[in-house]
């Protein structure tokens, strides 16, 4: 897989750096240099690449504006990712919540942008892997297959995450942590919302019992009238969700 890539950034020497870089990774075709985001911009328009080697600070348009453009304007099913390429270490939380693959903290050698370059082709990948391909339809298909995982964003990665391998989840203010029978003491931390998440649960395997969790329905141990066990954790009930947590009980009985 070659990954089309443009380099931006308004200092001619990081400019160059990263264009050579990219320019000696067998797996990136470099289409473009520009000095300004507003000039990227500009050649997005007409050209769509697959990864963007980013400068955060530049005048006129900066570069996490630049990415926030680019997130509202995504066409079809044509996928734009960035690698932040900054100085400043105040940037990384910004470039994590408009979904950067990563972020090089200059000044970084070959080795550090060929690691962060492996992460886009991982992730490009990944989505080439899981989108579906046409196929004649089955008089024998089971109506009711589905996949038995869920892709979360963790840090500046696309980690795979069997739905069998999850306890609960945990929605905090701006992200959710995901508890696995894998490693319950090292939660993933996803910024996503509980909500969102929830969406992409198959009912029959979870159930929200609580504005701030979601349990694995096959994981819980125990259930009293206004908790659920999962191994020595207890989880509340609210009582938004104590009917449809009822129902569930019934099952018990």
């Amino acid at each position: 897989m070659t990954l089309n890539c443009i380099a931006v950034d308004d200092e001619p020497l990081a400019l160059g750096l990263v264009g050579a870089f990219i320019e000696k990774t067998p797996f990136l075709k470099l289409t473009g240099r520009y000095s300004s985001a507003v000039a990227a911009l500009q050649a997005l328009i007409t050209t769509p690449v697959d990864l963007i080697f980013l400068d955060i600070q530049m005048p006129d348009l900066t570069g996490l504006e630049l990415a926030r453009v680019l997130e509202r304007s995504q066409r079809g099913n044509h996928v734009t990712r960035i690698i932040f390429t900054t100085a400043f270490d105040q940037f990384a939380l910004d470039g994590f919540r408009v979904d950067a693959l990563d972020y090089l903290l200059k000044p970084f050698n070959y080795e550090e942008f060929l690691r962060a370059a492996n992460k886009a082709r991982q992730y490009f990948e990944l989505i080439h892997r899981s989108e579906p391909l046409p196929v004649a339809p089955l008089p024998a298909a089971p109506a009711e297959a589905s996949d038995d995982y869920l892709f979360l964003k963790v840090e500046y990665q696309l980690v795979r995450v069997a739905y069998q391998d999850i306890l609960y989840i945990e929605g905090l203010k701006d992200y959710v942590k995901v508890y696995r029978q894998s490693d319950p003491t090292k939660p993933l931390l996803s910024l996503t919302s509980l909500k969102s998440l929830e969406e992409k649960l198959p009912t029959q395997k979870f159930m929200r019992v609580h504005r701030s969790f979601i349990v694995a329905l096959d994981r819980i141990d125990a259930v009293s009238r206004n908790t659920v066990q999962i191994g020595a954790v207890t989880i509340p009930v609210s009582d938004q969700y104590k009917d449809t947590f009822s129902q569930f009980i019934q099952r018990w009985l």
